[in-house]
């Protein structure tokens, strides 16, 4: 199974004429090795490969990198100015949101830099430069301080990124943020060297009836008609340094950007895309196939839809729920509507059967090299994914219901605070489970919250979870709890009935 991770900084190259468009993701520090790069400039690339990364100088490494959590952002002007999707940009435009203001419905654009909305908790990352560090794990695997399975561990990889970086001659520098990464299912390992901008203001972004155009209807869809973007700027102290948030913080002056031609396109044109796709699974097997459409996919579509129908009709009817909820339900409906997708096209392109026809091909090479190896591979990867589907499946469930549908914390987590803080004795320990409850309440009632609309997303998520699980593998609040003296119990404990527990 292929596990590209996020932040795999790749190319993919389309030459728009009569010929086919080469599809494939290239890996920038490897351009010269895959010989893509030659590939490409018979297509019509005029950039060699130092053009596009280069760690020593610079390159469109340096006009093009990642926005927020994950979405890819281009410079396009010497000021820090940042041009990215109008989805991308989203959560900080609706951050920005109120019904006074609503940006979200009638758009933005400031007129000058101080007009720019400062925007907490957005970063932008250039990528510095990019190590292969295999040989490195491989010897840690070889001298058994870790296992194979454990080399693709967060805990393993984060540790041996900031062992390394304190060797490097990157420590010490501002910004810098070092992040290990598998690549083709660890058979190679890289070392990214990030600098990260924690100053990005918003600068413009279309009314949603552009920038959204064809809501979740167009969404994943080819060809899409969307004005999707949206424009912010890179802030930095006086020396082009990643700085916080500050009024005396200037516009980066950047090391490159790209220019925006006016001249417009014409037959035969080169075109590529450069940025940051989030992960491939070409290399999946049938049972693996079947494994997402089945454990991931339909769980999420069934569990997210019904969360949806939910928002949708308490923001119809209320603005101010509208604003408060609008990132929060697109964010949902974006892979709601990709896993409707995914399943869709996985049987009208016929996949499953041309896998199939792959494994049978493998089977017979395998059987022609003698090897044992390659003969067993997939029947054994079968096997894992029996083990691995119910449990999968389970893990979606729970995921969507209770951490990804249900805002109040983790509803057990919530409930086995409160039972000891009810059942403790001791005034510290009740203090302290009290203090976690407070946690979890500051947390959630910002103001993007509102409780009633998360009571009616519980009320519908609850039921349909005890539908989707068998008794015996919900989690313990489906379990009838003891209720401490001096408390009456409701007369429907689970079905998140409106009369709550209390005191007599």
């Amino acid at each position: 199974m292929n596990r590209l991770k996020l932040y795999l900084l790749a190319l993919t190259a389309l030459a728009v004429c009569s010929a086919k468009a080469d599809e494939g993701m290239w890996l920038l520090q490897l351009m010269q090795q895959q010989h893509s790069i030659d590939m490409m400039k018979k297509q019509g690339l005029k950039l060699e490969a130092q053009d596009l990364y280069n760690p020593n100088g610079v390159s469109l490494k340096d006009a093009v990198g990642i926005f927020g959590g994950g979405c890819t952002g281009e410079i396009i002007s010497p000021e820090g100015l940042i041009l990215t999707n109008h989805h991308c940009g989203y959560a900080s435009i609706q951050q920005h949101s109120s019904v006074e203001h609503d940006y979200l419905t009638d758009g933005f654009w400031a007129t000058s830099r101080d007009k720019e909305l400062p925007t907490p908790g957005l970063k932008f990352t250039f990528i510095e430069r990019i190590e292969d560090i295999t040989d490195i794990v491989n010897l840690r695997i070889a001298a058994k301080e870790i296992t194979e399975s454990e080399s693709f561990s967060s805990t393993f990889l984060n540790k041996l990124a900031k062992e390394l970086f304190e060797k490097s001659d990157l420590k010490g520098k501002k910004g810098i943020v070092p992040q290990a990464l598998p690549f083709y299912a660890g058979n190679k390992f890289y070392m990214f060297y990030k600098k990260v901008y924690p100053d990005v203001r918003m600068v413009a972004a279309p009314p949603s009836s552009i920038g959204k155009f064809g809501g979740e209807t167009d969404n994943w869809m080819w060809p899409r008609h969307t004005g999707d973007f949206s424009m912010f700027r890179i802030y930095a102290d006086a020396n082009g340094e990643p700085a916080e948030y500050s009024a005396s913080n200037v516009p980066l002056k950047t090391k490159k950007h790209l220019n925006i031609s006016i001249k417009g396109l014409k037959e035969g044109d080169y075109a590529m895309i450069m940025g940051f796709p989030g992960s491939t699974s070409r290399y999946l097997t049938v049972s693996e196939v079947k494994e997402r459409m089945e454990a991931s996919n339909a769980p999420r579509i069934r569990i997210r839809g019904t969360r949806q129908d939910v928002l949708k009709e308490a923001m119809n009817a209320s603005d101010k729920v509208r604003i408060q909820y609008a990132n929060k339900y697109a964010g949902s409906s974006n892979y709601w509507k990709n896993s409707i997708g995914m399943n869709k096209a996985i049987i009208d392109n016929n996949v499953l059967g041309t896998k199939a026809e792959q494994e049978a091909k493998f089977a017979k090479f395998a059987k022609e090299k003698n090897n044992t190896d390659y003969m067993n591979v997939v029947a054994k990867i079968d096997e894992a994914v029996a083990k691995t589907s119910p449990i999968k499946y389970q893990q979606t469930c729970l995921t969507e219901t209770f951490f990804g549908g249900i805002e109040f914390g983790s509803p057990f987590m919530v409930m086995d605070k409160l039972k000891e803080a009810l059942e403790q004795k001791n005034d510290s320990s009740i203090e302290a489970n009290i203090k976690v409850l407070k946690e979890i309440f500051n947390d959630i009632h910002n103001k993007d919250y509102d409780h009633e609309v998360d009571r009616k997303v519980a009320k519908a998520l609850l039921p349909l979870y005890a539908e989707m699980i068998p008794a015996g593998q919900r989690p313990a609040i489906y379990n009838v709890i003891e209720v401490p003296k001096g408390w009456k119990r409701p007369s429907a404990v689970h079905s998140c009935n409106d009369e709550p527990l209390k005191r007599v």
